[in-house]
């Protein structure tokens, strides 16, 4: 969520992931959100379109409410101002599943949710009245807690098996290797290129 000072660059801009992939897209310009890889396009119908999209209208108008309390929070006047918000589950072959959610201002931690102890962190000290007030919300947080470990789970195994050719591939390293002029000097190895992220190199 960005305020509003840059001509034609868009408020508000959410991006859907499945690991490294972006699958869709949203901003206050188009208004609507969008696929960005074919086979979300050709899994989902546009029901599902449609209640993504309301739902990044209603996330576009809570960021921008929060934004203005924390200009003031930071004795900030107009101008562009960022603030963000990454949220999302993890699961391991099915069988551990976990969630996080943390908030960004300015390019730095404002405040994450801590699902272990069912309480929030504030990163910043103008992060602490946030902190207290939705650690009082606690059925927010119960409700984040089932979230990420069902609903956001179900949706991402769903997610992974739409894009298993893509989001399954592997590709190898393209590497190249620098000697110095002393042969006592290490060997230094760049490896670039692969996917998926983690490469052993020996």
């Amino acid at each position: 969520m960005a305020t509003p000072g840059i001509p034609g660059f868009p408020e508000f801009v959410a991006v859907g992931m499945v690991d490294d992939v972006a699958v869709c897209y949203y901003d206050s310009n188009t208004q609507r959100i969008a696929p960005m890889q074919r086979w979300m396009e050709d899994n989902l119908d546009q029901q599902y379109w449609e209640e993504e999209t309301k739902l990044a209208r209603t996330a576009k108008q809570a960021l921008k409410a929060d934004i203005e309390i924390l200009k003031l929070r930071f004795n900030q006047t107009d101008g562009a101002h960022v603030f963000q918000r990454m949220y999302g589950c993890h699961y391991d072959d099915g069988k551990d599943t976990s969630g996080s959610e943390q908030y960004g201002y300015e390019g730095a931690d404002f405040i994450s949710l801590d699902l272990a102890n069912m309480r929030w962190v504030a990163s910043v000290p103008q992060a602490v009245p946030t902190k207290h007030k939705w650690d009082r919300l606690d059925s927010q947080v119960q409700g984040r807690k089932a979230y990420f470990s069902q609903d956001c789970t179900d949706w991402l195994k769903k997610y992974v098996q739409y894009g298993s050719s893509c989001l399954g591939r592997k590709v190898p390293p393209d590497v190249s290797v620098f000697l110095s002029c002393s042969y006592s000097s290490p060997v230094v190895c760049h490896a670039t290129g692969f996917y998926p992220d983690g490469v052993m190199i020996t």
